[in-house]
């Protein structure tokens, strides 16, 4: 009689412990990183105000990173989140100065009301997408590597800004937007958390549990695969990173709001801190794999490694260097992990 039952294969050790490397590593990193800050300085770190300026902390960088998720599952790269972000702050900054009359005002705050102010945030976000569009289509139609479309745009958007402001920063912006958003609550949150949280949650269902998000992994896991079986792939990549572009719009409004500033030189890091959150969060660089929990862990690791370094007061370059160390662990993990799935 013969045995129809398939015998298994034994799991070697090796695999074992890479399944056991590769699990859930960086969620228990974060958990880490918070126990020992904790027990170090638990009066400083475990505060209702230090946790609360945390997620404050977190909710403009996790914008953008949302964005970037997008992009890396197919298989790209947007380096010009943050100059994207400035370009977009100066337009509405620049905009919302001229409509309420105080086009002349370089400081402080305007009487702007929420007409005006919504105009502001319509028009970053339009231009954020336009610049996402844009790179999109170089990408997609040209056929241009997305790591020389962006790095080239991201001086572009850049250079666009400074020739708007004269190169220095707009610092006039709307009452309104300043406190009741940069500043405000709503249901005693934080706005600018709540904001994070709307996006991160849309984004999360858009890309996990509709049929865009399955082209969108299905472009990045085989663009040629996707295109033969009907995927409208360069669609797809154009929406993308216009999505990335949108983050870098909203995350520009939130900026304006928080700063009270345009901070034409505060986000030339950015591009490389959203890409190290996706990484850390188990979004692969080699496309088709990735989810939006992953970023808003990995989001979380450079934000609660700066905090720690700060309260226990080690130099913050410091955390350039833990950051480094951690973002080669996360592409390492990357690699053990592409080994399991080729061996089913």
């Amino acid at each position: 009689m013969s045995n129809d039952l398939a015998i298994a294969p034994v799991e070697s050790t090796e695999d074992r412990l890479l399944r056991l490397v590769a699990g859930g590593w960086i969620f228990l990193l974060l958990l880490a990183l918070v126990a020992i800050f904790l027990v170090l300085k638990p009066a400083q770190f475990g505060s209702g105000y230090n946790v609360q300026q945390l997620f404050i902390n977190a909710a403009i960088l996790l914008v953008l990173a949302v964005g970037q998720t997008y992009v890396v599952i197919t298989s790209g790269i947007d380096l010009s989140v943050g100059s994207v972000l400035v370009f977009a702050s100066v337009v509405s900054a620049k905009l919302m100065l001229f409509l309420s009359g105080a086009g002349g005002t370089t400081y402080g705050t305007t009487a702007a009301g929420w007409d005006i102010i919504a105009i502001g945030t319509v028009a970053a976000l339009l231009v954020g997408a336009a610049w996402g569009a844009f790179n999109g289509i170089l990408i997609a139609v040209t056929k241009i590597p997305p790591l020389i479309v962006t790095l080239g745009t991201m001086g572009m958007a850049l250079g666009g800004a400074q020739i708007l402001s004269g190169g220095v920063d707009v610092r006039a912006m709307p009452e309104l937007l300043v406190t009741q958003v940069g500043s405000g609550r709503i249901l005693g949150i934080p706005a600018l958390v709540v904001i994070a949280t709307v996006t991160v949650i849309i984004a999360g269902i858009v890309l996990h549990m509709t049929r865009f998000g399955m082209h969108v992994f299905a472009v990045g896991s085989n663009a040629e695969a996707s295109r033969r079986s009907g995927i409208p792939t360069m669609a797809r990549l154009i929406q993308v990173y216009a999505i990335s572009g949108l983050m870098a719009g909203i995350a520009a409004v939130m900026s304006n709001a928080r700063f009270s500033t345009t901070t034409i030189n505060g986000h030339a890091m950015d591009n490389l801190a959203t890409i190290s959150a996706v990484v850390l969060g188990g979004t692969s660089l080699f496309g088709g794999v990735g989810s939006v929990f992953g970023t808003v862990v990995g989001v979380f690791i450079p934000i609660i490694l700066l905090n720690g370094f700060v309260i226990l007061g080690i130099p913050p370059f410091w955390q350039t260097v833990a950051m480094g160390a951690v973002l080669i662990l996360a592409v390492w993990i990357d690699q053990l992990k592409r080994r399991l799935r080729k061996r089913g």
